[in-house]
């Protein structure tokens, strides 16, 4: 049997090699074996020249530090100086100094092969036509040069939407200038919408143009809203943007940790809702400093804290300059009775400097106004 197989493995041989096509003859050229790794070896030398070339034109001409050039050819590539050139020196005909070219390409090295005659120019002449002075045109572009990205179809209608707002446009362009993404970004007519909808009036919105043009293109701004109308807060009064200003600048962790300050003291939760409804401003300050204000007013001197509740404002004060000076005033007059019993004890605090010492130092006889001027100057 293992006879009768390998014969007819031996036929099976010799009938492939009767059979096969001949082998190519000598004058076949091998050198066309290479040609795959020719390519490939020229590809990469053109692919490491445009490396080298870029990176060193990014380092040399644009003053990018190495690990800069490095990411941003990542982003771009170019293995001529015509363009990017060009580019350099349309910033640096519009004002732009050597070192705000630097901040711009970092960020957008993009730019660099754009031809800025027909992108870049014609949204600088648009804000030019608004009012833009050239320095309002190269803080805009260094503060936030992402906005030269988008098309110019889509910056004027928001121009317009927030000139509406607006007195005039050389405050818009201010409020801009501020936040220049402001014309670019596709949530500010959704959150300008959204305010008009909630019945907020044309004067909240340019007092938010106007202090934090940012807020407009928040993308969580409903849910302040929401949280700001919890507080007893109505959108259609004047000062809801302030109080919505004031909820937005603070995160919701800080917001609550200056809530337990004020609770330590001995404010409830609608102690403060009530002091926050009061001055909404009083929440901007640090939680150090609602400390010190408490523990100045009840730990050193024994007066209430519901009367800061009253008061809010108080905590916007300086201890140093204001507040401590008063209060040593204040604590003489007290013990002298030299006040009223029914005289309300905030209101040195709240008055002008001079209606202060009007009021509260040089109307007093010699001996205790001498002694109330040393206190107040920092003495005794």
């Amino acid at each position: 049997m293992f006879h009768s197989k390998h014969q007819s493995l031996t036929r099976s041989l010799l009938f492939f090699l009767n059979h096969a096509s001949p082998l190519p003859p000598p004058s076949t050229k091998p050198y066309l074996l290479l040609l795959p790794h020719t390519s490939l070896f020229s590809t990469t030398s053109t692919s490491d020249d445009h490396h080298s070339f870029t990176v060193s034109y990014l380092t040399t001409k644009c003053g990018f530090s190495h690990e800069d050039a490095l990411k941003a050819h990542k982003r771009v590539r170019f293995d001529s100086p015509l363009k990017p050139d060009s580019v350099i020196s349309f910033f640096r005909d519009q004002g732009f100094s050597i070192s705000q070219i630097t901040t711009i390409l970092c960020r957008i090295p993009m730019f660099l092969t754009y031809d800025p005659n027909k992108s870049i120019l014609p949204k600088f002449q648009f804000l030019a036509s608004k009012g833009a002075s050239p320095s309002d045109i190269v803080i805009m572009t260094t503060r936030c040069p992402r906005f030269l990205l988008r098309s110019l179809d889509h910056m004027v209608p928001l121009y317009q939407l927030l000139r509406r707002f607006c007195p005039s446009d050389l405050k818009t362009i201010a409020y801009i200038s501020a936040c220049p993404s402001s014309i670019t970004d596709f949530r500010v007519s959704q959150n300008v919408n959204l305010l008009l909808e909630e019945g907020l009036t044309n004067a909240n919105i340019h007092h938010l143009l106007r202090t934090r043009p940012s807020v407009l293109c928040s993308t969580d701004l409903k849910k302040t809203v929401e949280e700001v109308k919890q507080l007893g807060f109505d959108p259609s009064q004047s000062y809801f943007s302030v109080v919505l200003l004031t909820k937005k600048a603070i995160t919701r962790s800080r917001w609550d940790a200056k809530v337990e300050v004020l609770k330590k003291w001995g404010w409830s939760e609608q102690d403060f809702e009530e002091a926050f409804r009061r001055h909404p401003h009083f929440m901007l300050r640090s939680q150090e400093k609602l400390n010190a204000v408490m523990s100045l007013w009840i730990s050193k001197f024994g007066w209430d804290g519901m009367l800061l509740c009253m008061r809010p404002m108080l905590f916007g004060y300086s201890l140093e300059k204001r507040l401590i000076p008063r209060a040593k005033v204040v604590k003489y007059l007290l013990s002298k009775g030299l006040m009223k019993k029914n005289a309300s004890i905030i209101t040195p605090f709240s008055v002008k400097e001079d209606m202060f010492l009007k009021k509260f130092v040089i109307c007093f006889n010699e001996k205790d106004r001498s002694h109330l001027l040393k206190l107040y100057q920092g003495g005794c």
